[in-house]
């Protein structure tokens, strides 16, 4: 789906009178509304940086992005309208969205830790092969949420904590880690 279509899913979600599992649950709502809130602030004030633009503007080699989504995910919420961004950049460089929790269920080959983790980008080759796959965030916010774990954080304390994470980082991290990927691998 593309990125309209995906923004889309999230007013059909919150609109509908008995919306579809996971989301007739209270907290798939609430989450859903947040991620909503948080992905339209990105979307208008999340920047690319210069050096960003640059070298995606500068690939010459065909790419397809598969952004792997939902609209209940935090961390989707965060590093998807950068990956929209970022791709947008390069008509080299096309994208969809598939939903992690509906067929074709490619989740399944992209798991992280046994995980069914997201976001996830896989970038392929006009081919079909896999160049890179990233995700389901940025490292240092990764090495964050593993030290929260480890420490027994609740799932609020994870929450709030990545939450506050993303707002200070604002897409710079994704950014750089994804330019490393798309560089090393368009040569």
């Amino acid at each position: 789906m593309t990125y309209s279509e995906y923004t889309a899913l999230f007013e059909t979600i919150l609109t509908s009178d008995n919306p579809p599992a996971p989301y007739d649950n209270p907290d798939y709502l609430n989450y859903t509304k947040l991620n909503e809130s948080r992905q339209r602030r990105w979307d208008k004030k999340g920047e690319l940086s210069d050096q960003t633009i640059q070298l995606l503007s500068n690939i010459e080699n065909v790419q397809h992005w598969i952004i792997i989504s939902e609209p209940w995910c935090g961390d989707a919420a965060h590093n998807v309208p950068f990956l929209i961004k970022m791709a947008e950049i390069n008509p080299k460089i096309t994208y969809d969205i598939q939903l992690r929790d509906t067929e074709p269920f490619l989740i399944e080959d992209y798991l992280t830790n046994g995980g069914k983790a997201i976001p996830k980008l896989i970038a392929r080759d006009e081919y079909g092969n896999d160049l890179f796959v990233w995700g389901p965030r940025p490292a240092n916010a990764q090495e964050l949420f593993l030290s929260l774990k480890e420490k027994n954080a609740d799932f609020e304390q994870q929450k709030i904590a990545l939450q506050e994470w993303y707002n200070e980082n604002k897409g710079s991290d994704v950014q750089k880690e994804l330019i490393s990927l798309v560089v090393k691998h368009s040569t």
